[in-house]
């Protein structure tokens, strides 16, 4: 079985098929619609062999469709039907589940996507639960406010990076997860990994989109992937 793997994000949309090594991306941005966006994908994969679709979308999901509009993208996400646009099975999750989903090796795993916000997920025992700490209350503002792109523009890498350990000592703290993956374009400018955590790579993304569609999770011989997918785009 053939898969096309869509990462969305808010400057990219970036695929990969079965097979293939390099990447292919298409420019988003706040006008690019769920409609425009598939049929780029499609004449942008054109020469793929594909026969399911696994979507990384950055925001909620249930039922494999957006329950909410994206903030940096265009109108038409939301309840959009992408299995019927693309005329084959589809399953989306949301993108920090996604790579978090790629990103995992077992146990207790937190992922946070240090991106133009601040993606979350977490894995138990093999269950991936997408998760929305971005704007829960912080200090004066909201979590994303102290660690996404425009925090690190506001109050220098410095600051940032304090801002960053904080965060993590917080979340780890309420958690109590055994590993903590740092993903996103962001993590790669911090010096010093916080205590348990490790640098995740934007490449797991594909990865997790492929194992959306594995029968097995590793090394979890009684749960499979299909019930791991459906928990995540549970909320």
């Amino acid at each position: 079985m053939n898969i096309l793997v869509i990462d969305v994000g808010g400057t990219h949309v970036k695929l990969l098929a079965s097979g293939k090594k390099v990447k292919r991306e298409i420019e988003s941005g706040p006008t690019l619609t769920a409609r425009q966006m598939v049929s780029s994908v499609k004449n942008l994969a054109d020469g793929w062999e594909y026969d399911v679709v696994s979507i990384g979308y950055p925001g909620p999901v249930v039922h494999d469709r957006p329950i909410a509009e994206p903030h940096n993208l265009g109108k038409g996400w939301m309840g959009f039907n992408f299995a019927a646009a693309f005329k084959l099975p589809t399953k989306v999750i949301n993108d920090a589940a996604m790579q978090a989903l790629g990103s995992y090796q077992g146990g207790k795993m937190l992922f946070l996507g240090l991106g133009t916000g601040l993606g979350s997920a977490m894995i138990v025992d093999g269950i991936v639960e997408s998760m929305e700490l971005a704007h829960l209350p912080y200090k004066k503002r909201t979590y994303e406010d102290y660690v996404g792109a425009r925090a690190l523009e506001d109050f220098g890498k410095k600051a940032w990076r304090k801002h960053i350990e904080k965060v993590v000592e917080t979340l780890v703290a309420a958690l109590q997860p055994e590993d903590v993956v740092l993903g996103g374009g962001n993590a790669q400018k911090l010096k010093k990994l916080p205590p348990l955590c490790r640098l995740g790579d934007n490449a797991n993304a594909f990865k997790g989109g492929f194992r959306m569609w594995e029968d097995l999770l590793e090394g979890k011989s009684t749960r499979s992937r299909k019930q791991t997918v459906q928990a995540a785009t549970v909320r």
